[in-house]
């Protein structure tokens, strides 16, 4: 694959205006798929939960989940959207290797929430308006695994087709154009799919959890001179599923897009794939038009009409606004600005209330979150909540603060946990890495280190205290960092006295 060429992207904004445009795939936790009595599980063996329907067999017909229809309008109310009185839908038609009825169910002309928008706040504390053009029901595709050397389509072997994910219950949700980005555009795109994220699990509609695909983003920019009215060509980054990641894809695509049209070339209307490891998008296929997916009614489902009653019910249960909840958790939590905003820029409010939830202090929480996970999950490339549940960062918190770790010990347990060899406390086991406050081996360790520095003693009985830190350096250092370090100046201290 060629380099493409880049502007830098300060000059690419001076020259150039981003518009952008978003459309988030959120898959619902529904116990079922979307028309058939499958399971809808994570990680199941490959084609263990299809039925008929999924299958696309001869005379098999879709039966509408009521559920995800409920969690559909709770979405569209939460999104400031308006419930249509009845939606209805549709087959969208084109070559699907990962869907065996070779169409998608979805909703085209009427779907169920329209004309909405959404708060959206950036870390200078800004507050954006993002306008949501609809939200509508379809199902997702199955899974495909290219066999290969490189893992995708380009150059693989053969692919595989697994159809557990065919038909799970997906609200797509797009956004009119966004304009007046400028040099905020890549950071506005990550946060307006965090705030969505946030939103869908407040609701606790879907796990949102971006690395298995509960969540995605395809990101669409184009580009335009400034002050010209005609919109630029679009392109649409696919499938991006981490918020590093779409803040990643739409810088690079403004900057390769900048360098084209400078340069007096053309962009071609297509979609990209996004590549995590070199951190560029590639050519896709060219980007179909509405009409090319020959969309007409599907015959065998009846419109959707929900009742007013309906609707003014999950309108009175929807949760906290985003927003104005991390306001009252900052207050709950006694965070300066500056640490919530810390936070909030992680992406990790949810992961540290959660934490917080099952018993660390809110500092503890932050530090953790914000630090050392963050550090693995940056050097890993992936997200932070996808190497660690909160409720092991909570036990492993609560070891430190009980001086069962200390927090250079609690970063091996750590690696344990997030390398699968269990929890906090069975990783402790396991090593070995509890803090050694038995004094008898830790006057064993202090006479070892006093025998080898025969005058520390003397100076620290002439008043020179500080001179204990080299015992207890040695010490920390023949008991692998795993002794209690103020138990052994106690002791240290207790000798020189005597």
């Amino acid at each position: 694959m060629a380099t493409a060429e880049l502007m830098d992207f300060d000059e690419a904004l001076e020259r150039f205006e981003p518009v952008l445009g978003f459309e988030v795939h959120v898959e619902l936790g529904t116990k079922t798929k979307m028309f058939s009595a499958a399971p809808n599980d994570f990680g199941s063996e490959p084609n263990t939960n299809v039925t008929p329907v999924c299958l696309g067999l001869p005379g098999a017909l879709p039966v509408v989940n009521e559920q995800a229809v409920r969690y559909s309008i709770s979405l569209g109310l939460a999104l400031g959207c308006q419930i249509a009185p009845s939606s209805k839908f549709a087959r969208k038609n084109y070559f699907y290797p990962d869907l065996a009825k070779n169409y998608q169910i979805s909703q085209y002309d009427e779907p169920i929430a329209f004309e909405g928008q959404v708060e959206v706040e950036l870390s200078d504390g800004s507050i954006r308006t993002i306008p949501i053009e609809r939200a509508h029901m379809e199902e997702d595709a199955g899974k495909l695994t290219h066999v290969g050397t490189s893992g995708r389509i380009q150059g693989a072997d053969h692919s595989l087709v697994d159809y557990n994910r065919a038909g799970v219950p997906l609200v797509e949700i797009v956004t009119h154009p966004i304009f007046g980005a400028g040099t905020d555009a890549p950071e506005l795109a990550k946060a307006y799919v965090a705030t969505i994220r946030d939103i869908v699990i407040g609701l606790g509609i879907s796990e949102a959890r971006m690395e298995r695909g509960n969540l995605r983003c395809d990101a669409n920019v184009s580009l335009r001179p400034w002050g010209q009215e005609k919109l630029g060509t679009r392109t649409e980054t696919k499938n991006v599923n981490s918020l590093r990641s779409v803040e990643r894809a739409v810088r690079y695509e403004i900057r390769r897009q900048a360098a084209i049209l400078a340069a007096g070339g053309t962009i071609t209307q297509e979609t990209r794939h996004w590549h995590e490891d070199t951190g560029t998008t590639s050519a896709g296929r060219p980007k179909s038009d509405a009409d090319d997916y020959r969309y007409f009614p599907e015959p065998d489902l009846l419109p959707v009409v929900p009742s007013a009653e309906l609707i003014e019910e999950l309108r009175a249960a929807l949760p906290e606004p985003p927003a104005a909840r991390r306001r009252r958790l900052k207050a709950e939590w006694g965070f300066t600005d500056l640490e919530f905003q810390d936070v909030q820029n992680a992406g990790l409010v949810n992961e540290v209330a959660a934490t917080i939830a099952a018993g660390a202090t809110p500092a503890a929480a932050r530090k953790w979150w914000t630090g050392e996970i963050s550090r693995v999950a940056n050097t890993r490339g992936e997200e932070p909540s996808a190497l660690v549940s909160p409720e092991n960062v909570a036990a492993l918190a609560t070891l430190v603060d009980a001086g069962t770790l200390t927090d250079k010990l609690a970063r091996q347990v750590l690696e344990g946990v997030i390398a699968g060899e269990g929890t906090p406390q069975e990783v402790v086991d396991a090593r070995g890495l509890a803090v050694v406050s038995d004094d008898s081996a830790l006057v064993a360790a202090i006479d070892d280190a006093l025998a080898a520095q025969p005058d520390v003693m003397q100076k620290i009985k002439d008043g020179k205290v500080q001179a204990a830190g080299a015992i207890i350096g040695a010490v920390m250092k023949a008991m692998r960092g795993q002794a209690d370090a103020a138990r052994v100046r106690e002791l240290i201290l207790e000798r020189a006295a005597q």
